[in-house]
């Protein structure tokens, strides 16, 4: 019996459709994990969160009965656990089911856990790019969408930059080797449009523009 797979409608993994003749693929990717998990759902800031709320919900039982003070305790901590494990489930599955494809013509995006969806976003429909690095040499590439188009952010989520509300960047998050693929997003706008090596203007906090890479004007990621 034939093997099946949840993607075999793609042509090739994490590619709706062949890519056109003189167009290939400079690298594939997805989320880690853990740093999708500690990043996006902030696992470890819950679990702070929940450790301080046990604290608290013991010194308000302090002087009952033992049965009195262990049983709330127990239901509290089997609630928190219960919650963080199911956040991290859903960040491995959102990991496990995302993939990222950059060519030397356009960043491919197939997300989505229940529905999955993919986005084709061709360097000329790029206005800029950025990377976010964190301490621990992960991070992410935010893309600046060009002109007037938009995606919807609860569509993308988790896959756009924090925040940006009213015009959603997409961006590869949680990359363990960003710089790596960021100098290969460089390198591949830079060949597709040559002449066009202007950097983007001074970036916002904690983003840093890809140099040289998908600027044709100045523009600043926001």
């Amino acid at each position: 019996m034939k093997a099946h797979h949840e993607h075999e409608f793609e042509a090739a993994p994490g590619l709706p459709e062949k890519l056109p003749l003189g167009e290939h693929i400079l690298w594939q990717g997805a989320p880690a994990p853990r740093a999708l998990a500690l990043q996006v759902f902030h696992v470890r800031g819950l679990a702070a969160y929940f450790a301080a709320m046990l604290l608290v919900q013991t010194l308000y039982l302090v002087g009952e009965p033992g049965g009195l003070v262990l049983r709330p305790l127990l239901l509290s901590a089997s609630a928190a656990l219960l919650a963080l494990a199911l956040l991290a489930a859903v960040a491995w599955f959102a990991a496990r089911n995302t993939l990222y494809t950059l060519t030397n013509r356009r960043v491919v995006m197939r997300i989505g856990i229940v529905l999955t969806i993919t986005l084709n976003l061709p360097f000329k429909g790029l206005a800029g790019a950025g990377v976010r690095s964190l301490a621990d040499g992960s991070g992410d590439i935010v893309l600046e969408l060009a002109g007037d188009d938009r995606m919807g952010w609860l569509h993308l989520w988790p896959h756009a930059r924090p925040w940006a509300l009213r015009r959603p960047q997409p961006s590869l998050r949680c990359l363990s080797d960003v710089q790596q693929v960021a100098g290969l997003l460089q390198g591949a706008w830079l060949a597709a449009h040559p002449g066009h090596g202007t950097a983007p203007a001074a970036p916002a906090a904690a983003v840093t523009p890809v140099r040289g890479a998908l600027a044709p004007q100045p523009h600043a990621l926001a």
